[in-house]
């Protein structure tokens, strides 16, 4: 895809040749038939079509392609052509949808007025809404035919924006206060040192972000000046806001860096919101900050990594007094959700851009990087984040929450390896609810049965949680030793725990007796829970004396 600078920059040579021989896999002119806006519409939706198939690229409305000289091939467009209405035809009639980007360029041929298509990659084959579609090769749009669908399926995939390559120098692009903060991260991160020790021009030629002396985007996103990203990636910004309620803010900050200044400046100003929380241990006193250091890291890494450069809008970071989130354009891929996104088999939407960030550590691609985050919050006993897809974005959501120094202590002093996200996740779920059916356990740990039951026999092997309740209908909760730790702390009411027991048994019901044993509440004020359970039809009792059962549920 060429920006308005490259055409540009070749309209002068339309003098001595003809539009033609400047067409490309990626560029293509068109004249603008100004006796038929509908065969106008026709070619723009054909072009797209073409173009999109064929790994996206650039249409230029208004020049003839086989005429020499400038004053003659620069036709122009209509003025009174609505890009709007040109956005929708061609949006309502493909097959999967194509967004076109349009441009106007002003020139003193013709009517003044040229029209730039721009086509960005997607996942092909794209068709019109008759299923008709062509796909780029070389110069022209060939018949997308079966074979080339079938190789278009296979071989493709999602084509990677970030690997798109800029033509311009490298030393007009590149700053070197960003280069500086891409080392300053990497080596926190503990980089190779060989790629720390060397200059810009070679550490971007290492992490393979240079196609020969040509730039990437990635390259850009990584080091480039906020010209060069305003030119080359126009899409590409960040904000921040401190929230005052939903619909009002006091501080805001709207800025175009490369990906570590961004990164960086956004963890600048989450600092005086992001309070630490003080423990003393023996000697020693150990802070906390509200949103763990790694976490804010692991997210706004994921945002930018993740971000769909081909959709103008920012990675947004909302600070509220209860809460922080953080949102991108872009939705999950290759049948991401957030349902499964712990476990998931990675997938980058920028894959050159990712490689990139992986050779420094900053990112890794075996989807460690969600797990980091999550676990960054479990461990102190805080609430784990909240992943949303929203339309065609993402946003993550760190809740505030008080650090557990209890369980904190637990996780940190563990004999043998430590706690992975499942079991950690497993841990407050029963920490949070008491007993718990081994079905809510895995809807709340984003696993299926299978894999909670093996996490659960994991933790039952090192004493950490007990099952109870008839085996076909078993339920789990904390070991004794393990409650006795937390009994200040775990959030369950008598009314709670007697619905807990006699919703697992509930076929053979439950005692008075055992109630009052397992409950530790007093018999008058079991029998007053049982008869306020009764009468709003959640328990109901059968024989009589001390014969009597209660079960869960009417009669």
């Amino acid at each position: 895809m060429r920006s308005a600078q490259d055409i540009v920059a070749l309209l002068p040579e339309l003098e001595h040749h003809i539009a033609d021989d400047f067409e490309d896999q990626d560029l293509d002119f068109k004249q603008w038939d100004m006796q038929s806006r509908e065969k106008t519409i026709q070619t723009l939706i054909r072009m797209a079509v073409c173009m999109a198939n064929g790994g996206g690229g650039t249409v230029v409305f208004g020049v003839a392609d086989h005429v020499v000289g400038r004053i003659q091939a620069i036709l122009g467009i209509p003025l009174e052509i609505d890009v709007n209405l040109l956005k929708k035809a061609v949006y309502d009639q493909t097959d999967p949808k194509i967004m076109p980007v349009f441009q106007e360029l002003r020139v003193p041929e013709g009517t003044g007025r040229l029209l730039l298509m721009h086509i960005h990659p997607g996942l092909p084959p794209y068709t019109d809404t008759s299923g008709r579609g062509t796909v780029r090769i070389g110069k022209d749009c060939q018949p997308l035919t079966g074979t080339l669908r079938r190789k278009i399926s296979v071989e493709t995939g999602e084509t990677d924006v970030t690997a798109e390559v800029v033509h311009a120098e490298l030393s007009q692009l590149i700053s070197p206060a960003a280069i500086d903060m891409l080392r300053s991260m990497a080596r926190e991160q503990n980089a190779p040192e060989e790629l720390l020790r060397m200059d810009g021009r070679q550490l971007l030629q290492a992490l393979g972000v240079l196609n020969g002396v040509k730039p990437s985007k990635a390259a850009i996103l990584l080091a480039g000046t906020e010209q060069a990203i305003r030119d080359y990636i126009p899409g590409h910004h960040w904000i921040f806001l401190r929230m005052q309620s939903d619909t009002h803010y006091d501080i805001r900050e709207d800025k175009v860096f490369a990906i570590p200044q961004a990164i960086s400046r956004f963890e600048d100003l989450l600092l005086p919101f992001n309070p630490i929380t003080t423990i003393e241990q023996g000697f020693n006193h150990f802070e906390y900050q509200q949103y763990p250091a790694i976490a804010i890291r692991e997210v706004l890494m994921n945002a930018f990594c993740h971000a769909d450069y081909r959709i103008s809008g920012p990675v947004l970071l909302k600070c509220y007094h209860d809460k922080m989130v953080v949102s991108n354009n872009g939705g999950f891929i290759a049948g991401i959700t957030p349902q499964n996104i712990l476990h998931h088999q990675p997938a980058a939407r920028n894959p050159m851009l990712v490689e990139a960030l992986s050779r420094l550590r900053l990112v890794n691609r075996s989807n460690l990087g969600v797990g980091r985050m999550f676990r960054a919050f479990l461990i102190e006993g805080k609430r784990p984040p909240i992943i949303q897809e929203i339309g065609d974005s993402i946003s993550v959501t760190f809740l505030k929450s008080e650090l557990n120094p209890v369980f904190r202590s637990l996780v940190a002093n563990l004999e043998g390896a430590p706690l992975n996200v499942d079991e950690l996740l497993v841990l407050r779920v029963l920490l949070a609810q008491g007993i718990v059916s081994i079905s809510t356990l895995a809807d709340q740990t984003m696993c299926d049965t299978t894999q909670t039951q093996m996490t659960l026999d994991a933790l039952a092997k090192r004493g950490f949680v007990q099952q109870i309740g008839e085996p076909q209908q078993a339920c789990w909760q904390l070991s004794q030793h393990i409650r006795i730790r937390f009994e200040d702390q775990v959030d369950s009411t008598p009314r709670d725990k007697v619905l807990d027991w006699l919703r697992i048994h509930p076929e053979q019901g439950v005692s008075i007796g055992t109630l009052i044993n397992e409950t530790g509440i007093s018999r008058s004020s079991l029998k007053r829970i049982l008869e306020k359970l009764h009468d709003e039809g959640l328990a109901h009792h059968a024989g009589k004396g001390p014969a009597v059962r209660w079960f869960y549920g009417q009669q």
